[in-house]
C-alpha cells in the first residue's frame, strides 16, 4: 500500500541506513523484546554525517514553526548526545536565518571556574530540548524540571525516531508509547523527524537503497501490528 510520506523524513530514513544508524535484521532491545530493526545514534560519529543530520533537526523546527506548532527562544542539549546535537542544530538554524542561542548541562556540578552544571546561554524563555531517542523518557523529563527550576518553560523536545511502540512486557503491554506518555504527563509536545510508518513508507519506496531492504516489510509491518502504540 503506498504512504503519503514527508520527503524530508524519507530522505532522513534512507540517510540513517547509508550512515548504519538504522539497520535491519534479528534484535534484542534492553528490555528483552525482539525487534526487526536497530536504531543507534551513535553512528553519526563524522563531521559531515553530524552537519547533515544537524540539517535535518533544523529543517524539522523551521516545518513546525511555520505550520504555528512550534515557538520557542533557545536550544537545550542534555548531557551526554544532546550536547553535540544542540550545538550542530544552533548551527543549523543560523544558517536558515534563525540564530538562537543554546546550552547544556554537566552530569555532575564543577565547583570552580564558572560553577555549577549549566554551561553556555542561561536558561530562559521557551527551551527547545534537542536529544536523540526516547525510551523511558527519564532524561527528559530531567532536563524539563531543570528547564522550569530556572524559571523557563520547556517549548518542545525534538528527536530523531519515534518507534512508536508500547512499552512493557508482552503480558503488561502499556496503552501508551514512551513518547506519549511525557507527553501527557509533562505537557511537553514531541517533534520527531522521523517515525516507523515513515521508515516502513522509505522501505516501499521506489528508491534503490529500500528495494535492497524489502522483504524486511513484512517483519516491521509485524511487530508494528504486535507493539504500536
Amino acid at each position: 500500500m503506498a504512504r503519503n510520506l514527508n520527503p524530508q523524513a524519507e530522505k532522513f530514513v534512507e540517510f540513517a541506513v547509508e550512515s548504519g544508524v538504522l539497520t535491519f535484521g534479528d534484535f534484542t532491545t534492553k528490555s528483552g523484546r525482539k525487534t526487526p530493526y536497530f536504531f543507534n545514534a551513535g553512528h553519526f560519529d563524522h563531521g559531515a554525517a553530524l552537519r547533515r543530520l544537524a540539517g535535518f533537526y533544523a529543517q524539522a523546527i523551521a516545518a513546525s514553526v511555520q505550520a504555528g506548532t512550534l515557538a520557542f527562544d533557545m536550544l537545550f542539549g542534555p548531557a551526554y548526545k544532546g550536547i553535540a546535537l544542540a550545538a550542530a542544530t544552533a548551527m543549523a538554524l543560523s544558517e536558515l536565518g534563525h540564530d538562537v542561542p543554546f546550552s547544556y548541562n554537566r552530569k555532575e556540578a564543577k565547583d570552580h571556574g564558572e560553577g555549577g552544571t549549566l554551561v553556555g546561554a542561561p536558561l530562559a524563555g521557551r527551551v527547545l530540548i534537542i536529544d536523540d531517542v526516547i525510551t523511558d523518557g527519564a532524561a527528559k523529563r530531567e532536563s524539563v524540571a531543570l528547564i522550569r527550576a530556572s524559571g523557563a518553560e520547556p517549548a518542545g523536545v525534538v528527536i530523531m525516531l519515534d518507534r512508536r511502540e508500547r512499552t512493557g512486557t508482552d503480558s503488561d503491554l502499556s496503552s501508551e508509547s514512551a513518547v506519549q506518555a511525557f507527553e501527557r504527563t509533562t505537557g511537553t509536545p514531541v517533534i520527531a523527524i522521523a517515525d516507523v510508518d515513515d521508515l516502513l513508507g522509505f522501505l516501499q519506496s521506489g528508491s534503490p537503497r529500500a528495494a535492497a531492504l524489502r522483504h524486511q516489510i513484512p517483519a516491521v509491518e509485524s511487530y508494528r501490528k504486535r507493539y504500536g502504540a
